[in-house]
This record gives C-alpha cells, structure tokens and sequence, in this order.
C-alpha cells in the first residue's frame, strides 16, 4: 500500500528536486565556461619559440593560427625557418609568382598532403588550379588513369613526386618537387616561399 503524501510535501519534494538540478547544471556550466577558459590559456603557451603568435622572417610577418602559419591569404603547414634548410634542394632558378598570375596552373601529385598545401596556395595567385597529369614527354612518368587533362613543360605545371633525393627544379613551365613522402610538405612549403620571395 502506498503511503499518503500530502500536496504541501509533495510540492516540497518537487522544488527540492529542480533545485537539484539547477545547482547541478550550473555546476557544469561553470565548469564548461572555465575550461574553454583555460584550454585557450594553455593552447596559446603550448607553442614554444617561433610557434606562438606572430614572428617576422625576412620582411614578412606570420600569424601561427592552430598549428599553421599564415601570411595574407596563404596558409603553410610549416614556417619559412624550418624550410629554408631545404634550400640546397632548389636546382637552378625558379619562375616567381608573377608567372603563375592570371594564368591557369596544373598540378599533378603523388602525395595528397602535398597537392592540398600547393592546391590551396597557387590558388591565391592563379587564374585557376586544376589536376593534370603529365605527358610523355614531360620528365615525370606518371600513369595517370583518372579523366584529367594531359599537360607539358609548357604550361604551369607542377609535379609533385617521391623519390629519394630532395629536389626543387624549374625545367620551362613544370616545376618538379621531389623527395622522400616525410618531406615533400616541407618541400613544397620551401617553393612557395622561393616563388613568394620569403626564403632568397
């Protein structure tokens, strides 16, 4: 049998209750609201050195925002001090930016993060970017089987592929970025600086 419960006590229980769960979820949102708080704190020290904020190299300021860097429209997964070690792998002259204005420009890439880090910043200055794959009479020897247009040394074309040897080469309108899969991020990053003027 149920006990009888009056409505003064049952009003009382219910109240009880709903303050319970204000002063719970209160809790919780104090507790939210300071971890935001503090995970920005922390998030903005994490970073030692050239990794936190903004740091200038060679005349160009960079802003570091979650983990990239940042200069303008162009966004690089690495800073223009930790590439330019890369330089000796740069053969020969490059084209500056100014060839790849107003013109289309192809890419073609073995590696994905690569193409994506090219793909995004050619596209800033670029009429437009677009996939290609090379012909035979281009020094890459690819095997291209998707619907993509074939293209020569005499377009802007950019060809990004393994190898052993780390290798930065103009050869007419095909840029050639060669390297081992760890470093041809890096390797890209150091051309985009080159054609940029950021690393001489």
């Amino acid at each position: 049998m149920r006990k009888l419960v009056s409505h003064e006590e049952r009003d009382k229980k219910r109240q009880r209750n709903q303050m319970f769960v204000v002063v719970v979820l209160g809790i919780i949102l104090v507790l939210s609201i300071m971890g935001f708080a503090l995970q920005g704190a922390l998030g903005s020290n994490t970073n030692s050195g050239s990794n936190q904020g903004t740091f200038t190299y060679n005349g160009f300021q960079f802003t570091n925002n979650n983990g990239f860097w940042i200069l303008g429209n162009f966004v690089f997964q690495n800073n223009p001090a930790n590439v330019s070690n890369l330089s000796s792998a740069v053969v020969g002259i490059l084209n500056g930016a100014q060839n790849y204005q107003n013109q289309p420009a192809y890419i073609y890439s073995e590696d994905a993060a690569a193409r994506v880090e090219a793909y995004s910043n050619i596209g800033n200055i670029a009429l437009r970017v677009q996939d290609a794959c090379p012909s035979q009479n281009t020094s890459a020897g690819a095997n291209c089987t998707e619907n993509i247009p074939i293209k020569t040394c005499a377009d802007n074309f950019i060809i990004i592929r393994y190898a052993n040897m780390s290798m930065i080469k103009q050869d007419n309108g095909c840029v050639y970025i060669e390297g081992p899969q760890q470093d041809l991020v890096k390797l890209t990053d150091e051309f985009l600086y080159k054609i940029l003027g950021v690393n001489k």
